[in-house]
């Protein structure tokens, strides 16, 4: 659990003006904690980051920084269901921590047990068809009842229907939301964001008092794949957020599963160009269940075992002296996408592996 001052220091990090995730992770592999961040001079700070972002960390926060920190402390001893996670934190997805690009703060109103359960996303069109939302309703509750969390954002539409369905189930259900977790949006899912955090969890990597903001929901489906298994798309048109998520679970090595329509639907369209490109055709949960299940070899593994030291890491060997991709790691090691990416954010984190352009990875530290 981080005190009041480290909350403090990661909060003004991730609101500092020109300085992104990437260019944060860069300062926190360089320096170990936000709190020495902001104890490192301007020159040490351009060298990693360059002169922009040195010139933002070593000025005072704006001038609504004060406001925006104690709105996020008062919402977080708001009660004891209320947390804030660090990719360091055991709690944190672990998952979601094998992705490209996990969240450097992960608010979670609910429990923090289910984010270590299996998972699968359900996205889908918020106009959906009446057999649609039957369809994620019925997924929904099948897959929760088997024991597999269901991840969805919370939108009108399939979400709210896969939500609703999961929360009658066992595992139940996790929702992330595109803005900060003392509003709801839309307002209308007020009742059901509640018994989502009683049964299950909302997430955010978006401070309290963050509004609704059209960018922050493409951000935020990268984190629905993240924490997931695979991605069921119920219903998406071919111009859809929805294919936006299952694009990112690809990319992620997870799983993408579609749900056939009729040719001549409109919401069918993404699903079926989702197919044509190799998703899995589903018609009952029991297709997704047994794709995933142990023994499949579709499930994903948890992250390697970090080596008692550099020059036993067989990920540092395979790494060499020079820049390399993650293609050629895979191909060197035989290990997973997933798996190899968790070990790296490690090695970046602790200052041995430097994240460059261009998706590829730097030995800092010569075994």
């Amino acid at each position: 659990m981080l005190s009041a001052e480290e909350f403090a220091a990661w909060f003004r990090l991730l609101e500092t003006p020109t300085v992104g995730r990437s260019t944060a992770r860069r300062l926190l592999a360089a320096c170990g904690s936000p709190q020495a961040i902001f104890a490192t001079g301007f020159d040490g700070l351009r060298a990693i980051a360059g002169t922009a972002a040195a010139q933002a960390l070593g000025q005072l926060p704006p001038g609504d920084h004060a406001l925006r920190l104690a709105a996020a402390q008062t919402w977080l001893a708001g009660g004891s269901d209320r947390h804030v996670l660090t990719p360091g934190d055991s709690n944190y997805p672990p998952l979601l921590l094998q992705t490209a690009d996990p969240p450097l703060l992960l608010y979670v109103q609910g429990s923090l047990s289910c984010l270590q359960q299996r998972a699968l996303a359900i996205v889908g069109s918020r106009h959906a068809t009446a057999q649609g939302l039957a369809n994620a309703r019925a997924f929904g509750a099948a897959l929760s009842q088997q024991g597999l969390l269901v991840v969805s954002g919370l939108a009108q539409g399939i979400d709210a229907a896969a939500h609703e369905g999961a929360l009658s189930g066992a595992a139940g259900t996790v929702a992330v939301v595109g803005t900060g977790l003392d509003r709801v949006y839309p307002p209308a899912h007020r009742a059901l964001a509640q018994r989502i955090a009683a049964q299950g969890a909302l997430l955010s990597e978006y401070a309290p008092g963050t509004p609704a903001l059209p960018e922050h929901f493409p951000q935020r489906n990268r984190i629905i794949a993240g924490l997931s298994l695979g991605t069921l798309v119920v219903e998406a048109a071919v111009q859809s957020g929805s294919l936006i998520t299952a694009r990112l679970a690809s990319e992620a090595g997870r799983e993408v599963f579609a749900i056939p329509g009729s040719i001549h639907a409109p919401q069918a369209k993404g699903c079926h160009a989702l197919l044509k490109q190799g998703a899995k055709l589903v018609e009952t949960a029991q297709d997704i269940l047994e794709e995933l299940s142990p023994g499949s070899g579709r499930q994903v593994g948890l992250p390697l075992e970090p080596a008692s030291d550099e020059a036993s890491d067989p990920l540092i060997e395979a790494l060499g002296h020079d820049p390399v991709t993650l293609d050629a790691l895979i191909a060197r090691t035989g290990c997973p996408a997933p798996e190899l990416m968790a070990r790296l954010m490690t090695l970046e984190l602790d200052g041995r592996v430097a994240r460059l352009p261009g998706g590829l990875y730097q030995r800092l530290h010569m075994g």
